[in-house]
């Protein structure tokens, strides 16, 4: 299918043919569920960690005689009943990582554009350019197409001087095409998605489903 490539204006420049595989299929709600639950998963460090009664440093003296006082018996100060003492059952350092099935994840992320597109919050525009690296030039580039709110901006490949200019930029993420994340697709504003990267996305996918790499 046909869709106009917006200029930094936003008029129509022309007209790019995307693959309807990638932004026209049956929108899967569980695959986009699983696929942002297993990337936060896996940015979860999983270093919390406090001390046990083992742990927790300190004297073994028994801290009164056994009978006699009044107090309940005691054997030691590092008891989880006490201040001070270890933490019984607390969290421990775990890796929350895990591996979704390659099929779920492909499915999650042209799920998640074909419901962008029938929402109609995506957009194809022209290549963006940033060779000096600014951020000021890759917001007059993206001109009248952004509106200060939650954007991505995928572009084709690693462009290290567009990601460097867009890093400044609160309200902007700039995405390889190949190596998008459903979770901030999912909750843009606006996907603005340039021509190159299109196609490329286009290839990407439709490849892996005849058979090509991955």
């Amino acid at each position: 299918m046909k869709h106009a490539v917006l200029t930094n204006s936003g008029k129509e420049a022309k007209q790019v043919d995307v693959s309807d595989f990638v932004f026209g299929c049956d929108v899967s709600e569980g695959s986009i569920y699983h696929a942002i639950r297993n990337e936060l998963a896996n940015l979860r460090t999983g270093t919390a960690k406090v001390k046990t009664r083992g742990e927790v440093a300190g004297t073994g003296k028994k801290p009164w005689r056994q009978k006699g006082t009044g107090r309940a018996r005691a054997g030691t100060l590092q008891s989880p009943v006490r201040v001070g003492g270890g933490i019984a059952f607390g969290p421990r350092p775990r890796d929350y990582s895990y591996r979704m099935p390659k099929k779920i994840k492909r499915l999650a992320m042209r799920s998640v554009l074909s419901r962008k597109m029938k929402e109609g919050s995506l957009f194809f525009v022209e290549d963006v350019q940033v060779p000096s690296g600014k951020t000021r030039d890759i917001v007059s580039g993206l001109g009248s197409n952004v509106d200060l709110h939650r954007t991505v901006l995928v572009v084709k490949g690693d462009d290290s001087m567009v990601k460097r200019a867009g890093r400044n930029v609160a309200w902007l993420t700039v995405l390889s095409h190949d190596k998008l994340r459903v979770n901030d697709l999912f909750y843009a504003r606006k996907i603005l998605i340039t021509e190159s990267a299109a196609e490329a996305l286009g290839e990407h996918y439709s490849g892996a489903h005849t058979g090509g790499a991955a």
